[in-house]
C-alpha cells in the first residue's frame, strides 16, 4: 500500500488505518481472519484506545494477531488514553498507567504511537510533558498526538511538551466536512462561515501534522452512513458514478475521496467486514480528478459562495 510520512516523523505509514473499536464483535477466527486480511492489503497500521471494547478489543488484536516479537515488527500499534467514566483525564499518572495497561493488552513492549483522546478541559500541560517524557525515555511510547483538539489546544500542549505533536485524529468524511468547506465561506454571512474549529485543517497542514478522520463514512455525530442511505439520494448517485468510473466501489471512492485532500490525510476505517475493508484498501491506489472531487462535495448540498 502506498504509504506517507506521520507528521514530522521518520515513520512510513499506509494511507489506510485500520481501527479496532469493533473488533470485540468478532469471534477468535473472524478477528484472527480480519487482522490478516488487513495485512495481506498492506495495512499494518492499527488503531486502538483503551476505551473500545474496556480494554477488550486491544486483548482481542493481540490474540488474533498471535503477538511475538517477531510479529510485533510488522505492525504499526496506535493507542489513544484521557477518557474516564464521567471524565477526562490528561494528568500524568493516568496516562502512565493508561500506557501500561495498552501495552499488557497488546502483549507489546512499546506503541508506536501515543494519542491523548479527548481535550481534558482541567489539562496542565506540564503533567502531559512529564508523561511523555517518561515514556520516550523509558521506551514504550515512540510518537505522540493528539486526537479532537482544536489550534490553541496543541499550543497549549506545546509550551511544555518537547516532542512533536505528529497526528491529530478528527471526524471528517464526505457529509462531515465543516473544516473543509468552511475555507470556502471567509467572510460570508452564512452559517457554513462559521468557525467551528479555529481553522484545525490548515493548522496541521502548516505545522505538518497528520489528520487522521475518524468515522469516514458517517453522517452527524454516530446518525448512520451515507452510503447507501435513501437519506442522500444525489450524492450516492453522484458516487456511484465516479465508482463505475474507476472500477471500484463506492466504498473505495468514499476513502479516495479523503486521500485526493492534498493534507495527506490518514483516514480510519471501523468496518469489521473483510470486502469492505478491502475495498477501504484499494483507495490508496485511486486519484480522484478535480471535478469528481468537487461534483461529489457539491452533492451532499454544498453550495459555493
Amino acid at each position: 500500500m502506498r504509504t506517507i510520512k506521520l507528521g514530522t516523523s521518520d515513520l512510513d505509514v499506509p494511507v489506510v488505518a485500520i481501527g479496532c473499536m469493533r473488533i470485540d464483535s468478532l469471534d477468535q477466527t473472524q478477528a484472527e481472519r480480519f487482522v490478516a486480511t488487513s495485512l495481506e492489503q498492506g495495512a499494518n497500521f492499527f488503531d486502538h484506545a483503551d476505551i473500545y471494547g474496556g480494554g477488550r478489543c486491544e486483548e482481542i488484536f493481540a490474540d488474533a494477531v498471535h503477538m511475538s516479537s517477531s510479529v510485533r515488527e510488522r505492525l504499526i500499534l496506535q493507542s489513544k488514553c484521557g477518557i474516564r467514566q464521567g471524565q477526562f483525564d490528561f494528568s500524568r499518572e493516568h496516562i502512565l498507567s493508561s500506557v501500561d495497561g495498552i501495552l499488557q493488552r497488546l502483549k507489546t513492549d512499546y506503541l508506536d504511537i501515543l494519542l491523548l483522546h479527548r481535550p481534558d478541559a482541567l489539562v496542565e500541560p506540564d503533567e502531559v510533558a512529564a508523561a511523555f517524557d517518561e515514556l520516550e525515555q523509558a521506551g514504550k511510547v515512540r510518537h505522540f498526538g493528539v486526537s479532537n483538539q482544536t489550534p490553541n489546544q496543541i499550543e497549549l500542549l506545546k509550551k511544555s511538551v518537547k516532542q512533536p505533536i505528529v497526528a491529530n485524529q478528527l471526524q471528517l468524511s464526505i457529509t462531515n466536512a465543516t473544516m473543509i468547506t468552511r475555507g470556502f465561506n471567509v467572510n460570508m454571512e452564512n452559517a457554513e462561515a462559521v468557525d467551528r474549529d479555529g481553522g484545525i485543517l490548515d493548522y496541521c497542514r502548516l505545522h505538518d501534522i497528520t489528520v487522521q478522520p475518524w468515522s469516514p463514512f458517517q453522517f452527524g455525530f454516530f446518525e448512520g452512513v451515507f452510503l447507501d442511505n435513501p437519506k442522500f439520494p444525489e450524492l450516492n448517485a453522484k458516487i456511484d458514478e465516479v465508482a463505475a468510473k474507476h472500477g471500484v466501489s463506492n466504498t473505495t471512492i468514499a476513502i479516495a475521496w479523503l486521500l485526493r485532500h492534498p493534507a495527506h490525510m490518514q483516514p480510519v476505517t471501523g468496518t469489521m467486514n473483510e470486502q469492505r475493508l478491502i475495498d477501504c484498501c484499494r483507495a490508496a491506489d485511486v486519484t480522484l480528478s478535480r471535478e469528481d472531487w468537487y461534483g461529489i462535495l457539491l452533492a451532499t448540498g454544498t453550495k459555493l459562495p
